[in-house]
């Protein structure tokens, strides 16, 4: 059996990891402790983020001919993605800030609904809040002036009752 027979299994894995995805990001991992390494797999598992290790030659094949072929010149040197079929912040957010306790943990660089993002670009990327922090805060914004409204009603009816008590 050639070579390639046996690594098109694990391309189309990767192909199916890929399919659907709206973000990958690309990491550094060599250096971090088994210990490290199973709790960020938690926490990346817990927000719906798959995270695998492959070899950069069979993730470069399978992104061929997608937006995530984009990764290709970041893809040296130990590599793994996290792969998020939903928010595109989320495994940028979830190891941007697992490596301020484990700086042997490098981003490289994702690609986000599209678009490429280098080390300096997933930083940022990592900082966009999620989806329900932003609702909490569409919602606050909402309420605060119907309940500004609602007590400047009550101070005008409670003056108005008080001349006829």
């Amino acid at each position: 059996m050639a070579k390639v027979e046996l690594k098109q299994p694990i391309v189309d894995e990767i192909k199916a990891l890929l399919d659907g995805a709206v973000a990958v990001t690309a990491v550094d991992y060599l250096g971090l402790t088994v210990e490290q390494d199973t709790n960020l797999r938690k926490q990346l598992r817990e927000a719906g983020v798959q995270y695998k290790v492959f070899k950069n030659t069979l993730i470069k094949r399978a992104a061929e001919g997608t937006d995530f072929a984009q990764l290709d010149d970041c893809l040296e040197g130990p590599t793994a993605i996290a792969v998020s079929k939903d928010d595109p912040a989320a495994a940028a957010r979830i190891i941007a800030k697992f490596a301020k306790d484990a700086p042997k943990l490098e981003l490289k660089a994702a690609v986000a609904e599209g678009k490429f993002y280098d080390k300096d670009g997933v930083k940022v990327l990592s900082e966009i809040p999620t989806r329900e922090e932003l609702l909490g805060r569409l919602c606050g914004s909402l309420q605060s002036p119907i309940t500004n409204f609602a007590r400047v009603l009550k101070q005008v009816a409670d003056k108005d009752a008080e001349p006829a008590a």
